[in-house]
């Protein structure tokens, strides 16, 4: 049961931007409503200038999904982690469907904004009389004969070529519980930051075992509401991951950032 009298009060807001680069071919699909013939097969999602993005959703799943592995906290049924403690990393970041009745650590975290197009990439890409996009054929190969099977057709799969820069930027609430000044939400947002280091060394969107979607975060910087941006750039990276706590570089930059904010309460 929710005890009314110790609800989770809010604190600020801190803001993480960057430039979201992708290092190999993007294809994060958009579903088909007609079949065209000679036409993609698996276009890219767009929006309605028709220019590629990268939804906000696509990176909040894949980030969800690399951290609970890491945290070890994975169903057997394949399903999102629903685990009743208020105090979990997992669902303080990325929410929780536990009723409100059984749930008493506050509104979700974690709020992913849609990365577009850099207007300087685009228009760079323009001036070379480049699309936005790239087309990349598969086949299904025959095991024994070592070619394309037979009466198997291609498959054309549109993809964001690699070079590709968007503006990555998502917002992270924090809430005191137990008096706790904002603490422990300090702690879920730097082990979200080591998350895209797990990003880059993993894959966004489809096909990334077969080598699409390796991107990079570049200028990753942070800012609390009402405090200066603080470079992440560099410090994110390359830490042992850790389920008791977070690397201590990024909590301590975090600290500094935030200091205006969880000091005094």
């Amino acid at each position: 049961m929710v005890d009314e009298e110790n609800l989770p009060v809010w604190v600020g807001q801190a803001t993480l931007n960057a430039d979201l680069v992708t290092i190999s071919g993007l294809h994060i699909g958009a579903g088909k409503d007609a079949i065209e013939i000679g036409g993609i097969d698996s276009p890219v999602v767009k929006t309605p200038e028709r220019k590629p993005y990268v939804p906000g959703s696509s990176l909040k799943g894949k980030l969800r999904f690399l951290l609970e592995w890491a945290f070890g906290k994975v169903h057997r049924d394949g399903k999102p982690w629903t685990g009743p403690d208020e105090k979990d990393p997992i669902l303080r970041i990325f929410g929780t469907a536990a009723k409100r009745e059984a749930w008493d650590g506050g509104p979700t975290r974690l709020l992913m904004r849609d990365s577009m197009l850099e207007d300087g990439w685009v228009d760079q890409m323009k001036q070379c009389g480049q699309e936005m996009t790239e087309e990349k054929t598969e086949v299904t190969i025959d095991r024994v004969a070592g070619k394309a099977l037979d009466k198997v057709g291609a498959r054309r799969i549109e993809r964001v070529p690699p070079g590709a820069r968007f503006r990555f930027e998502a917002s992270f609430r924090i809430y005191e519980t137990g008096g706790d000044r904002g603490a422990r939400d300090l702690e879920c947002l730097a082990w979200l930051i080591q998350g895209l280091d797990l990003l880059e060394q993993d894959a966004l969107g489809g096909s990334g075992s077969r080598g699409y979607g390796r991107v990079r975060f570049e200028e990753l910087r942070i800012e609390f509401r009402g405090g200066e941006s603080q470079s992440l750039d560099n410090r994110f990276r390359g830490h042992p991951f850790s389920r008791d706590e977070p690397p201590a570089e990024i909590l301590s930059a975090l600290k500094e950032a935030a200091a205006h904010i969880t000091s005094g309460r």
